[in-house]
């Protein structure tokens, strides 16, 4: 995840800013306040990081509710609801359409599969792909969850991140190994992903799969935390090969955070 993705729209515009409906703009506010906090939320947790007084916390909250994109647990917090999967799904469908063509593009250079995916909650959900066209090339279902750790484009997205964030997160998952390269262990990932933030690009060297190689890059200030990567067989996708395709994914990918913000409304 680029750093600049990893602040929410709320902290970086304040509400009613923009001159639209104040009250929009609170709700869409706590929701990713509600998202940058894993989800599940107090009132008083809520109201402390938005400034907003309980009471018209507590307004907004109950229409959202009402409206099915928030939930009340029965231990009275809030947590994302279930109309929010629906949006997102058909967001991340659009985002992949969007960036079909400079996948393309990296197949034309590089000759290799090209991937995008998001960071999804714990989970990476792949996007969209263009594939090989070698006979013998890499595929991943569009739709498909991952776990960040044993991927290119999960290292190249937390690395993003601070690290107690990472660890939390890799307490939530676990650390399972696809492989006997998958790093398992917190500390040796962290390093990993210093290494990542040093390099500007991160690596999954048969970590989800024996026999494939994959290079990731995150797309900066993209308006939710994705990157995009090429893979293929560790006998095309080589050491020597780096020097040659990651200036492409990384040219594709500012290409790529352009016209996403072009995209988005400011």
């Amino acid at each position: 995840m680029p750093p600049s993705a990893s602040t929410s729209a709320a902290e970086a515009k304040p509400a009613g800013a923009s001159g639209g409906v104040q009250s929009l703009e609170r709700a869409f506010d706590l929701l990713e306040r509600m998202a940058d906090a894993g989800g599940e939320v107090g009132l008083s947790e809520l109201s402390t990081s938005s400034g907003l007084p309980l009471p018209t916390i507590h307004r907004l909250m109950r229409t959202l509710v009402a409206c099915g994109y928030v939930r009340q647990q029965p231990n009275r917090r809030y947590a994302l609801g279930p109309r929010l999967i629906r949006l997102g799904e058909s967001a991340s469908r659009l985002l992949g359409t969007w960036a079909r063509p400079f996948l393309a593009r990296l197949v034309e250079e590089t000759g290799e599969t090209a991937n995008m995916a998001l960071l999804d909650g714990d989970e990476i959900v792949y996007v969209a792909q263009v594939p090989s066209r070698h006979a013998v090339r890499m595929f991943t279902e569009v739709g498909r969850r991952v776990l960040p750790h044993s991927t290119g484009v999960g290292k190249a997205l937390l690395a993003g991140h601070p690290p107690e964030e990472v660890r939390a997160l890799l307490a939530r998952t676990g650390m399972p190994a696809a492989t006997e390269k998958t790093i398992t262990d917190p500390d040796t990932f962290l390093e990993g992903l210093a290494e990542v933030r040093r390099l500007g690009f991160a690596v999954d060297d048969n970590e989800q799969e024996i026999g494939v190689r994959c290079f990731a890059v995150p797309v900066p200030n993209s308006p939710t935390s994705a990157a995009i990567s090429i893979s293929g067989p560790t006998g095309r996708v080589t050491e020597a090969s780096r020097d040659k395709i990651v200036p492409v994914l990384q040219d594709v990918a500012a290409q790529l955070s352009v016209a996403l913000a072009n995209q988005t409304p400011t």
